[in-house]
């Protein structure tokens, strides 16, 4: 299953954040996440793959002290295409 994340970092967390992120990030078994960042913006998104939504969830939770953020499922064209069938 795919998910997509949209974060966005609370200002008063910014150095936290940073220093989290150059430490490394929490490790998710089950989660392949690439990142994208908006450039100088504190917001990005995440393109989430895992077929645990437990995992999804421990990867949300690591950074919800530090950031808002909002994860929804998706589903590509071919499969939308086949559920409006």
């Amino acid at each position: 299953m795919k998910y997509i994340t949209v974060w966005s970092i609370r200002p008063e967390n910014m150095k936290a954040v940073i220093k989290r992120f150059q430490e490394g990030d929490p490790k998710i078994p089950g989660v392949k996440m690439p990142r994208f960042h908006a450039m100088g913006t504190g917001r990005g998104f995440s393109l989430v793959e895992s077929d645990d939504p437990v995992a999804v969830s421990r990867l949300a939770n690591a950074w919800s002290d530090l950031v808002d953020q909002k994860t929804v499922a998706v589903v590509g064209d071919e499969e939308i295409a086949a559920a409006l069938r």
